[in-house]
């Protein structure tokens, strides 16, 4: 449909991108029935806003106040990627014998990489990585209690946070819908980031997990700085120069 206005192909933009998860800058101009410098020119735009995140030939949404893809849809993306970056993550563990895994995919692969063979103790709000783990005859799992979240399958709210508060925790995993040098970690909504705000004062070491894509995403809520963290795990498409500006903030930077 041409003559549309720019902001209403930029919200169709963002539609199609939140509904596959990703978009081409070709097929939306052949769809839009404009040229490619407009759609580079819209997704420009989106990206000064937030919206989105810019690719080599296209885009993908950025998870937002507004938007927030489900557990369901990120166990489908950056499979392998996770993976690596999660059998790294759980070879952090050291001496810890309390570690806190948190809601979201790879925290979840990181759970299921965890040694089988010592006791541990895991504190988690996330009800896949409990029943992982519940399995695990070695592991003690301390499931948060609270409101389920039908999206992540995980709990939030004030239940989750005060059982959380009375915890000590070796060693805390956490995942973020973004992580930039200037915000932080952050994640879209309040309720789920009181919870990592709360995982991250509890525990003496704190490691973040996360494939290339969050990096220099910035969501809604802001929960840790990039200090607060003791190592960054990820993986190589993230470039060595952008990883060496995190590690300048504090944190040991692993890509796999």
């Amino acid at each position: 449909m041409p003559n549309r206005t720019a902001e209403e192909r930029q919200r169709e933009i963002v539609r199609v991108a939140r509904a596959t998860g990703s978009v081409d800058v070709t097929a939306l101009a052949a769809e839009l029935g404009v040229a490619r410098e407009t759609v580079r020119r819209d997704l420009r735009a989106l990206e000064d806003h937030g919206l989105v995140r810019r690719t080599h030939g296209g885009a993908y949404p950025v998870e937002s106040a507004g938007f927030e893809t489900t557990l369901a849809f990120r166990a489908t993306s950056h499979v392998p990627e996770k993976r690596r970056v999660a059998a790294a993550a759980a070879e952090l563990l050291g001496d810890a014998e309390t570690v806190f895994v948190d809601e979201g995919f790879t925290p979840q692969l990181i759970a299921e990489a965890l040694p089988a063979d010592r006791p541990l103790t895991v504190v988690t709000a996330s009800l896949p990585v409990a029943g992982a783990l519940a399995q695990n005859g070695n592991a003690t799992v301390l499931l948060l209690g609270g409101r389920v979240r039908s999206g992540t399958l995980a709990t939030v709210d004030h239940w989750t946070t005060k059982m959380l508060s009375g915890f000590v925790i070796d060693l805390a995993y956490i995942g973020a819908n973004g992580i930039s040098r200037e915000h932080g970690l952050t994640t879209p909504d309040p309720a789920v980031s009181e919870v990592k705000a709360q995982a991250v004062r509890a525990a003496r070491r704190v490691v973040f997990a996360g494939v290339h894509t969050k990096f220099g995403a910035v969501s809604f809520c802001r929960f840790a700085e990039v200090g607060a963290l003791e190592a960054i795990v990820t993986s190589t498409l993230l470039p060595a120069s952008e990883a060496h500006r995190y590690s300048l903030l504090g944190p040991q930077v692993v890509r796999v």
